[in-house]
């Protein structure tokens, strides 16, 4: 049985998502607040949390930056705000999704699902791959990329798209296939997730955004 945390400081949006979530088959456990969800997470282990962003003691993004400092835990982040410059925080933070209120329960539900049983598609692998192109080094079994001998910090959606991008080098991707095989194939999100993804991808490599082309109408190709 999988186990959700949800953080909210308003308690019918914690109820509502209990009631989907328990007929679903989730153990739940609540917090009414980011500071409370911290002390909750160093003693508990959790398959997702969902995480609200403006709460009192301790907004969403501060405490998903102090849970992932602990560990690893997918976040799918809720907030009344829909503007770029938070979605592009909370992914630089590492969450999985972000959902703007209001929300239809049933498709948080399907969220989830997506999230929880995600398959990993970047496990290690038996030979030691690695891309170098110029200054760029993508180091698919350590899980690492670096440019111009310095390691960048990727969040964990990142490394999977530049991964899924780099491994099909040369190929036209259209963005429906990116979303299938990077977020999976129930992905119940839209568009701007991966361009928000793209976006970041693109800072975080610098010099070598060059390679990451835009297909206008189509989608994307990672031209090296």
């Amino acid at each position: 049985m999988s186990k959700i945390l949800i953080v909210d400081d308003e308690e019918k949006i914690r109820t509502i998502i209990r009631k989907y979530a328990e007929y679903e088959g989730y153990e739940i456990v609540e917090a009414k607040d980011g500071e409370e969800a911290v002390n909750i997470c160093k003693t508990q282990d959790f398959d997702v949390i969902i995480l609200d962003v403006m709460m009192p003691k301790m907004d969403g993004f501060t405490a998903c930056r102090c849970i992932h400092q602990m560990k690893k835990i997918p976040v799918i982040m809720l907030s009344a705000r829909g503007e770029e410059y938070d979605r592009l925080h909370g992914f630089e933070l590492g969450i999985d999704d972000y959902v703007v209120k209001p929300f239809s329960p049933k498709e948080l539900m399907m969220r989830i699902k997506v999230v929880t049983g995600r398959n990993q598609r970047n496990s290690i692998e038996n030979n030691h791959e690695i891309f170098a192109k110029e200054g760029l080094i993508v180091d698919f079994t350590g899980r690492t990329v670096s440019i111009n001998g310095n390691r960048i910090s990727l969040s964990p959606k990142e490394y999977d798209l530049l991964f899924y991008l780099v491994k099909n080098r040369n190929i036209a991707l259209e963005r429906s296939k990116l979303i299938t095989e990077v977020w999976g194939y129930d992905y119940y999100g839209d568009d701007r997730t991966l361009d928000t993804h793209i976006k970041l991808l693109r800072s975080s490599l610098g010099e070598y955004r060059k390679y990451l082309v835009t297909l206008r109408g189509v989608g994307y190709r990672f031209e090296a």
